[in-house]
């Protein structure tokens, strides 16, 4: 195939920052109500579901992010019942959720249904936990769903960057909303950013959710498509968190997440560390 013939997809992840693939075949585009959908067949990483031109997960290295989002505030519970999922259309972080045999409820909140369908259709190794009869699908705002929400043990914000209808997912307001919403032992889990792109953004994630929260707290993991590779996420909660004992007992099958990664996750880089108050 000459470079004439190459076909690529190339993720403008900041003014001067870009992540080029090579893609073999697009699956589908369309523009939905809410936003651009791409699914295309890359070379390097798989299938690859982009929206707006934002990669949102590929096969070969979505393990990673999706098993870091979940089991590590579930495994700080000793018996998570009810989990929400914010975003996450494509039905990774679901798939986690429901490997803790604990867990009775899973709730996918997505605005956009036609994300849904096309990870359904076209990325099942991510989406097939949708159809578990524990698994309950909302196509909703995750802003008005959440308001109406209570006694949650786990509530994950698995959004978009924040542009958009995402924009909301990030202020103040929505994580007083996710307080009301969890039961006094629940935990707020969302992706914020890359930490060497966008401290400030987890700067300004920090101090919205302290409005809420008297524990908030950082830990990372690498994701390869994501923009700097190195990706960071928020931990909330009412009160000090410590792995439950079934850390080390229950049995889930992983690619990435092992007990010791439960806690090596929060040990931060000096850079990061700075950001805590």
């Amino acid at each position: 195939m000459s470079a004439k013939q190459q076909t690529w997809f190339t993720e403008y992840q900041t003014d001067s920052l870009s992540l080029g693939l090579r893609i073999d075949q697009i699956l589908l585009a369309e523009k939905t109500p809410f936003q651009h959908l791409l699914v295309a067949e890359t070379e390097t990483y798989g299938r690859l579901l982009a929206l707006d031109g934002a990669v949102q997960t590929t096969i070969q290295d979505e393990f990673v992010y999706h098993e870091m989002i979940t089991h590590v505030p579930l495994f700080m519970l000793d018996a998570p019942r009810k989990v929400a999922v914010i975003g996450g259309g494509d039905g990774g972080s679901i798939r986690e959720i429901l490997k803790h045999p604990s867990v009775q409820e899973a709730h996918l909140i997505e605005i956009d249904a036609r994300v849904v369908e096309a990870a359904r259709r076209f990325l099942p190794e991510l989406s097939a936990a949708l159809d578990d009869p524990r698994a309950h699908v909302h196509i909703a705002n995750g802003i008005d769903w959440v308001r109406e929400a209570r006694d949650f043990d786990v509530i994950i914000v698995d959004s978009t960057d924040p542009v958009g209808a995402a924009a909301g997912l990030f202020q103040p307001s929505f994580y007083q909303s996710i307080a009301a919403a969890l039961n006094p032992h629940g935990i707020l889990v969302a992706q914020s950013e890359s930490p060497f792109l966008h401290l400030a953004l987890i700067k300004d994630m920090i101090a919205g959710m302290k409005t809420a929260f008297s524990v908030v707290r950082p830990y990372v993991a690498p994701v390869p498509t994501y923009p700097s590779g190195y990706w960071s996420f928020l931990m909330a909660s009412h009160r000090p968190l410590s792995p439950s004992l079934r850390c080390r007992t229950d049995r889930i099958d992983t690619r990435y997440w092992t007990p010791e990664m439960q806690s090596a996750a929060f040990a931060l880089p000096r850079f990061m560390e700075d950001l805590l108050p």
